[in-house]
């Protein structure tokens, strides 16, 4: 079994510039900063996983991949992940490949090495993929007038947005934005820990919208490759009629682009069809309903992942999951 360090996996890498954000050993070392355990395995010199640990309660885990494997041949991968859960004495692995509904074929090779289609992901299901190609006025020609007016307004009325290095402001808003919203957020460590792996690469930068020295703001903007992915975003409960956040999204998609970036992944829309989105989002606001609003104005196209798949060792363990599951949502 050829296991890897951090240093040989990002050797590896360099094979695929534009695997996901969260397949990077830089997202492995903040996972394992809080309580998740790393292996990193390949296969063939082709193919291969970062896997992510958790421990439990007599020594069990449930093991997880996010946006991934990668390469092209994952069928070689199976047997000796298998040996690494077993080891581990995991109950399930969850597999979220980085593959788009559209493209299907990597649903039939899971489906084929006996996972099963499970309702609890872990990252979002459905995202707005911004396309960032072009210029500056052809990318604001494709976001809705609304979106575009507001972007404007922000600027002319005094709300200005720069770099940051004010984790702990951010984190004041952040907290003041899960409350508003009813979302739970990271601790204060976790950003910063986040912050110090990603951001001396070039990789992550964050940026803050003020307004008269007062910090409206804030959201955290990441880079791999061709992509971009806005992850965390805060804002104050004040001077919201400045709509500074508009701003903020939109320096950070300049910034994307400057990265040679050729999409801004607006990360996280409800798990509905469009048509559906589309007749519900002005009358609902619980939930990402508020947040679709937000971001369908930016011009992008709905992309619905290829899933949560969960391979299952422990079948009576993985049913008590399931059924803590339904109990606690």
């Amino acid at each position: 079994m050829n296991q890897l360090d951090e240093k040989s996996w990002d050797i590896f890498l360099k094979k695929y510039p534009d695997s996901h954000l969260l397949q990077t050993s830089r997202w492995g070392e903040l996972k394992q900063s809080f309580g998740w355990r790393v292996r990193r395995i390949l296969k063939n010199n082709q193919t291969g996983a970062q896997i992510l640990l958790r421990p439990l309660p007599l020594g069990f885990h449930i093991a997880y991949i996010p946006k991934g494997p990668i390469g092209p041949d994952w069928n070689d991968l199976w047997i000796e992940i298998d040996q690494i859960c077993n080891q581990e004495r995991v109950i399930f692995l969850k597999v979220e490949p980085d593959e788009w509904i559209i493209s299907g074929q990597r649903v039939d090779v899971l489906s084929n090495q006996g996972f099963r289609l499970s309702k609890h992901p872990i990252q979002p299901s459905q995202t707005i993929l911004v396309d960032i190609t072009g210029s500056e006025t052809e990318i604001l020609g494709r976001m809705k007038q609304k979106t575009r007016y507001n972007i404007r307004l922000a600027t002319k009325r005094g709300v200005i947005v720069q770099i940051s290095k004010q984790l702990d402001e951010f984190y004041r808003l952040m907290e003041v934005t899960g409350e508003r919203d009813n979302f739970g957020v990271h601790s204060i460590d976790y950003y910063r820990k986040c912050y110090e792996l990603f951001n001396p690469r070039g990789e992550c930068e964050l940026l803050v919208a003020t307004y008269e020295g007062q910090i409206l703001g804030g959201l955290m903007v990441f880079a791999r490759g061709k992509r971009a992915w806005y992850f965390y975003g805060a804002s104050s409960n004040q001077y919201r009629d400045l709509m500074p956040t508009y701003l903020l999204q939109w320096e950070a998609i300049r910034w994307a682009k400057s990265h040679d970036c050729v999409s801004y992944d607006l990360w996280g829309i409800p798990d509905e069809e469009e048509e559906y989105l589309e007749s519900e989002f002005t009358k609902r606001n619980t939930g990402l309903w508020g947040v679709y609003r937000f971001k369908r104005g930016f011009g992008g196209i709905i992309n619905r992942s290829a899933g949560s798949w969960d391979r299952v060792y422990q079948p009576i363990l993985y049913q008590f999951y399931r059924w803590w599951l339904s109990r606690t949502q």
